[in-house]
């Protein structure tokens, strides 16, 4: 029962070469839609990107971002000079600041969705979608969005996950680039690039605000205590809606695989594939040469590097994709279960074909379609019909879930030797007997409670007994394995 996508560490991809000038952004007379120049809106498909993907830090662009001077930095010799942390991935961080710049006749508008209905903070990076980015906020922004925030940046536990403190984040949504601001209150957004128009209602159908939240962790806190105080602290968690298409590819990708990992592959997917659609300034972590101890966290350096975004690819562009090419981008494996998914849903009708399961009402017959794809294992096929069908009585069995079915409702699995297809669909039985009325929902409060990052707001007593339990596991297993070596060694 692995997860393939619910592994520790942050990671965004930095795109590579060749360069591309930054969308330009002006307003149109009509609420300033950000546009692409006429002659760069087409981008060419590269059928053989670049193995080598580099932080760009070239010359000015059209968005003012220049390359930083060597000459400026302090002699190698100095004691007090500070160096960028590893030039990756993992050192680019995007700043509200920074974002205020851009398309800044587009202002921050009103959800008007409680906190009860609706935490960002709790659904955008819990494993769901692999395409938003955490926005930090500097102790200079002194936008008035950010009431009650400023207090809890100094608090925040980052991992693979984010942090569960996090307020904002940006991310690519169709053909807009969209941020999202979480106050005590309500939920905002603002549009960085794209139509202003219809967003409101592109945003109530991603989240699915249409279905109340509220009487539902009710109907859930009664069948199930330990879960109603997970509620209490934990609110707001909802399931997005997600393109089929995006969801379906991204969870092919995900397989036997890490957050870094995925995020890197889907970002070149995209690069490779989709269309651009604007640049962010992003600014590297540094760190002191001098090596005192001190765990504090990198400081940020105004270091003027930069991130592509580029929208999701549609199947038609992937026509272009090969195994090879795949593979060169860092796929593996999977670079042929792509290729081989894409074929058949072609065969299939392409993308509606996929729309169309959205009206089947039996989970596990959507699941039974889904693994006729090739590289789609029950668990890939459960996300792609929870996050993305309106499946909402689908489990996805991973690692996280095994645990808690293992833990709180069922500990005869825990002698279970391999995840078949009966033992499966057993686990995800157990949740939707107790939850009647969207197990797959509920199954994914109870998931992010079991995130690293959630464990600071979690009631003590559920902590230990979470850590108790798994140390008790550990145990077992050191156990299981000096009982096989003796009887090999009594055997021999």
């Amino acid at each position: 029962a692995s997860s393939a996508c619910r592994k520790n560490g942050v990671s965004a991809m930095v795109v590579g070469t060749p360069r591309r000038k930054a969308t330009r952004l002006s307003s149109n007379g009509k609420g300033g839609v950000a546009k692409q120049s006429p002659s760069k809106a087409k981008r060419q498909v590269k059928k053989t990107p670049s193995p080598k993907r580099k932080i760009k830090t070239g010359g000015a662009t059209s968005s003012g971002i220049k390359r930083s001077s060597p000459s400026k930095q302090s002699p190698r010799n100095s004691p007090t000079r500070k160096k960028a942390v590893k030039n990756d991935i993992n050192s680019l961080r995007i700043c509200s600041a920074d974002l205020a710049n851009i398309a800044p006749e587009n202002m921050w508008v009103d959800m008007n969705v409680p906190p009860e209905e609706l935490r960002p903070s709790a659904t955008l990076t819990t494993g769901q979608s692999f395409s938003w980015l955490v926005v930090e906020h500097d102790d200079d922004d002194n936008d008035e969005t950010k009431v009650g925030v400023a207090e809890e940046e100094e608090h925040k536990t980052f991992s693979a996950w984010g942090v569960h403190d996090a307020k904002e984040w940006v991310g690519p949504l169709g053909n807009r680039v969209i941020s999202i601001r979480e106050t005590p209150n309500t939920t905002l957004y603002r549009v960085l690039h794209g139509p202003t128009d219809g967003v409101d209602e592109y945003l109530r159908d991603y989240f699915q605000l249409d279905t109340p939240l509220g009487p539902l962790y009710e109907q859930w806190s009664e069948r199930d205590g330990r879960l109603g105080r997970i509620a209490s602290v934990i609110p707001g968690v909802r399931i997005l809606r997600q393109d089929p298409t995006e969801c379906l590819f991204s969870f092919i990708c995900s397989s036997n695989n890490n957050v870094p990992r995925i995020t890197k592959m889907l970002a070149a997917f995209r690069e490779t594939y989709g269309e651009f659609m604007m640049e962010l300034p992003c600014r590297s972590a540094v760190e002191d040469d001098l090596k005192n101890g001190d765990s504090a966290e990198p400081s940020l350096c105004h270091d003027n590097t930069s991130r592509e975004i580029y929208s999701f690819p549609t199947l038609e562009a992937l026509r272009a994709a090969t195994d090879a090419s795949l593979r060169e981008m860092g796929l593996g494996y999977r670079a042929s279960y792509i290729v081989a998914t894409r074929d058949r849903l072609l065969e299939l009708g392409g993308e509606e074909h996929l729309h169309s399961l959205r009206d089947v009402k039996d989970a596990n017959a959507v699941q039974e379609k889904l693994i006729e794809f090739k590289g789609v294992g029950r668990k890939v096929a459960d996300c792609v019909a929870l996050f993305s069908l309106d499946q909402i009585e689908a489990i996805p069995v991973d690692t996280h879930v095994w645990h808690i079915a293992c833990r709180e409702y069922d500990p005869s699995l825990g002698e279970v030797k391999s995840l078949t297809p009966t033992v499966y669909k057993r686990v995800g039985e157990l949740f939707r007997s107790r939850f009647p009325s969207h197990a797959g929902w509920a199954h994914s409060l109870l998931f992010v409670a079991e995130l690293p990052s959630f464990r600071g707001v979690l009631p003590t007593d559920i902590v230990s007994q979470m850590d108790e339990w798994r140390e008790q596991e550990r145990a077992k297993k050191v156990a299981e394995k000096e009982a096989k070596a003796a009887r090999s060694s009594t055997n021999d």
